[in-house]
């Protein structure tokens, strides 16, 4: 015969089936949320409030949307997005905001590459001047340079052309992308380089083979922000381009017609514009966490 009692100190005996309700209320109090868990919902909740009401918006139709308020569409409809993906005036804007985006991040990415090397591997008479200098170039606002560029493009026929703004925005992206990778660069130990060198690597094939592949996590944060400066950024594009190379952001300027504003569709434009700026946020989070750790991002 067993004895189903338990000896509490100091409390003589207590039975065996007896159930306390101390772990329960530690369970309680265990899963109470804290003051930054609050805190932290309620800031995400206040970002999404504006993402949330674009997308309802451009699921209704213009007379809804100025009718009534509402928060979720009652007549649900598919017509503003049908419209952007049917009609080249508007699908061509995200094509043409694409290429000039892919080509400026190419371009940015293979000048600063061997501008970061050459800071972070060298010393030389005013570098850190001109590094400095290279980041006051991404400190002026886009708007000192829209009539320079303007007047320049213009002169030898680039103007309305995706090579036109790429080139405008490698302006503010290089420095950008150099001080990015300048900073994961003098990360890597400069033995590295001068091991393969002694196994007989050219500069190019080590740069390329064993180097860049230390940096993959820098050039994906360098890329992100490149990308993301030149998909947002409307002032040099709607200036530099007129047609042919017209960007999204341009266009969603430019709605208003006789009937007034197309609220529903400038509210699809906007939900598709959002799409390409997630994709990569997505792909390249790991990347950017890393910079954050580096202290460079």
């Amino acid at each position: 015969m067993t004895d189903n009692t338990v000896q509490a100190p100091g409390a003589g005996t207590i039975p065996g089936n007896v159930v306390t309700s101390r772990p329960y209320a530690a369970t309680r109090r265990r899963f109470r949320p804290s003051g930054s868990a609050v805190v932290m919902t309620l800031y995400l909740l206040f970002l999404l409030v504006p993402i949330y009401w674009l997308l309802n918006m451009s699921l209704k139709t213009n007379s809804e949307i100025l009718g009534t308020f509402s928060l979720w569409p009652r007549d649900l409809t598919l017509a503003n997005y049908a419209k952007i993906l049917n009609d080249p005036s508007w699908y061509m804007g995200y094509v043409n905001s694409l290429i000039y985006v892919v080509m400026n991040t190419v371009i940015s990415l293979t000048v600063a590459l061997p501008a970061a090397y050459a800071f972070s591997r060298y010393t030389f008479m005013g570098d850190k001047h001109l590094f400095f200098w290279l980041l006051t170039n991404r400190m002026a606002p886009p708007a000192v340079f829209a009539l320079p560029f303007f007047q320049l493009y213009s002169s030898v026929g680039l103007f309305d052309t995706h090579i036109a703004v790429a080139l405008a925005h490698c302006l503010f992206n290089v420095p950008l992308a150099v001080w990015i990778l300048e900073g994961f660069m003098r990360g890597v130990p400069k033995e590295i380089d001068e091991t393969a060198y002694i196994d007989g690597y050219s500069f190019g094939g080590f740069f390329v083979k064993i180097f860049m592949p230390l940096i993959a996590s820098g050039i994906g944060v360098a890329a992100f922000f490149c990308f993301m400066f030149s998909w947002v950024e409307l002032l040099l594009s709607r200036t530099l381009t007129t047609v042919d190379a017209k960007p999204i952001a341009a266009i969603m300027t430019r709605t208003q017609g006789a009937s007034g504003i197309d609220w529903g569709v400038l509210a699809a434009a906007g939900v598709l514009t959002i799409v390409p700026g997630a994709l990569v946020i997505y792909f390249v989070r790991n990347y950017i966490a890393k910079g954050f750790a580096l202290g460079r991002v």
